[in-house]
């Protein structure tokens, strides 16, 4: 399926389903896109469960090479590491967040 082609929530953001590797990129577009990206605004704006994304940015810095930080509550994406392109996640969803 393509992305368009998925349920998507208020925001436009596609609603993937469980283990779909794009709940990661959701995740780390929603990092890069939010002034304050914690885990309640994150949550809000992607539909993801909030108790999940700790793990995805876990998956995201291990699986992806990104080095994402968490300061109190906030976390800060300090690279996106070698495998991802920023221009890539964002072409793919930057029109979700519009």
């Amino acid at each position: 399926m393509k992305y368009e082609d998925y349920e998507k929530n208020e925001h436009g953001v596609p609603q993937l389903p469980k283990g779909h590797a794009g709940r990661l990129l959701v995740t780390l577009a929603a990092i890069d896109y939010l002034e304050r990206p914690s885990v309640t605004s994150i949550s809000q704006l992607t539909g993801l469960h909030r108790a999940l994304i700790d793990d995805y940015v876990k998956a995201l810095n291990a699986q992806y090479l990104t080095q994402i930080a968490r300061e109190d509550s906030v976390f800060r994406l300090d690279s996106w590491g070698p495998l991802l392109k920023a221009e890539g996640v964002e072409a793919l969803l930057t029109s979700h967040f519009i």
